[in-house]
């Protein structure tokens, strides 16, 4: 129950975290990318967006099957490289906030059973649906510091 808890406490926060860290983020640098094939800070925000649609669909998966197989995800193959640059900002951070206080209640609504049920996870050694919402946490993090990064860096090479 505490890790559950705990997680859901993560995801429930992560757009007050991440949503006015992206705003922090000046106007020319935004969709700047570091490296050729390297996301900006907008691109990582956008994919933030975009992943729920793929949470809804798995968390519907655990919900209805006993032990569903979940389909690798590739965000590099979902998009083409620079779509996420023509997403409106404003309108993806709005999505992933309300998508995310959405997902947050089905969440607490959620059985014990679907908690712990595994799937067959083609990269995974094993899985769960609390393996998957950790998961989404610890994503969250990882693209919130990308952006952070991306906020602070001091040497951008010449455009």
């Amino acid at each position: 129950m505490q890790r559950r808890d705990a997680i859901i406490g993560a995801l429930e926060n992560a757009p007050s975290l991440i949503v006015p860290l992206v705003r922090e983020v000046p106007a020319p640098v935004l969709k700047r990318r570091p490296a050729p094939g390297r996301w900006s800070a907008h691109e990582h925000a956008c994919h933030l967006a975009d992943v729920h649609a793929l949470f809804f669909s798995r968390l519907e998966q655990f919900e209805r099957e006993e032990r569903p197989r979940i389909v690798p995800f590739d965000p590099a193959t979902a998009r083409p490289d620079g779509e996420l640059l023509a997403v409106d900002l404003d309108d993806a951070l709005s999505r992933f906030a309300e998508d995310r206080r959405r997902l947050v209640a089905r969440m607490r609504g959620l059985p014990p059973e679907v908690w712990l049920r595994t799937a067959e996870h083609a990269e995974y050694s094993h899985y769960s649906a609390l393996i998957m919402f950790r998961h989404l946490a610890l994503h969250d993090s990882l693209h919130a510091y990308r952006i952070e990064e991306l906020l602070l860096k001091k040497d951008w090479e010449e455009e």
